[in-house]
């Protein structure tokens, strides 16, 4: 019996279509678009693996990488031979005790150590040593000034919140967003408080009368106000109640999910930022001694016995 031309499987697209459509509506990020099992089944493309237990996404282009970082205050060696890498729209945390070197290398990523290094061979001070690479978006920046990386698109939030005390709130926003035109300033400013709501009847009070957690908040508002590619957070929970750090971290998951920027924020409290992480690294003495997934880190138990007290 001759056998007839093979069927022709029916079309998948519109359901697969509806399906996405659906995804879509739902919120889903466009990396777990790709990592959904009928879209994979559909492009007859393997899973991506498991990444915090969550069904993998798309190989995303690294924003920034560090390679083999040292960093000398005169004969003090403040990073040793750190490296690390960022994927575009991650969220990333350095994680470690006071002294272990997170300030030093937020500083050095954003260029304040070269100003330092200049204020410093100036006035025949302290001796800054840098070694290794950064690179950001395909580009070595390790020697170009702070400034020049903030016009790349980096911004950073330095600990303890320095702000203006004696500008009002929307003064310091508007002070932030010097590179940016008046509609850009306007749109970041409504951003602001749509992420801190009650900061909104402050938005006149001396930022010096804030509290140390609202001052946090225009912290990183100002940051914002650059509208940056690469946000680099240095210990943004440090001196704040569990109440205000949970805020903090709601308002950092909102950013991300809204804006798509990159988050690279070091910490001395692990146990509220490994959940909501994508990959940290954990630093001792200026050196990498561990990395991974939020959630792998989290059931780690030196990093238990180190950071939860457990």
């Amino acid at each position: 019996m001759q056998e007839g031309p093979p069927r022709t499987p029916p079309p998948r697209t519109p359901i697969l279509l509806r399906h996405l459509m659906d995804l879509v509506a739902a919120g889903v990020s466009a990396g777990h678009l790709r990592a959904d099992t009928r879209v994979c089944a559909y492009m007859k493309s393997p899973l991506p693996p498991l990444v915090n237990g969550i069904q993998g996404d798309f190989p995303r282009d690294i924003m920034l990488e560090v390679s083999n970082l040292l960093v000398f205050y005169e004969n003090a060696l403040a990073l040793n031979d750190f490296s690390m890498k960022v994927d575009a729209g991650s969220i990333v945390a350095v994680i470690g005790s006071n002294s272990a070197g997170k300030t030093t290398l937020m500083n050095t990523i954003s260029g304040l150590i070269i100003d330092t290094q200049i204020k410093e061979q100036r006035k025949g001070g302290e001796r800054i040593t840098i070694y290794g690479r950064i690179i950001f978006e395909g580009e070595d920046i390790t020697y170009l000034y702070p400034s020049e990386r903030a016009k790349k698109g980096m911004a950073l939030c330095r600990e303890r919140h320095p702000i203006f005390p004696e500008s009002d709130l929307l003064e310091n926003l508007r002070i932030a967003g010097y590179l940016r035109t008046k509609p850009e300033i306007a749109e970041t400013i409504d951003y602001f408080f749509h992420l801190f709501p009650p900061m909104a009847r402050l938005k006149n009070r001396k930022a010096g009368f804030l509290s140390g957690g609202e001052q946090q908040m225009l912290a990183i508002g100002m940051a914002l106000m650059v509208k940056p590619k690469l946000l680099l957070l240095d210990e943004p929970l440090l001196g704040l109640s569990p109440l205000m750090q949970t805020t903090l971290l709601d308002a950092v998951r909102l950013i991300i999910r809204e804006t798509g920027l990159t988050l690279v924020m070091t910490e001395q409290f692990a146990r509220p930022i490994l959940p909501i992480i994508d990959r940290g690294y954990i630093i001792e003495n200026g050196m990498l001694t561990m990395e991974g997934p939020g959630l792998e880190l989290m059931d780690n138990p030196e990093v238990k016995a180190a950071y939860f007290g457990v």
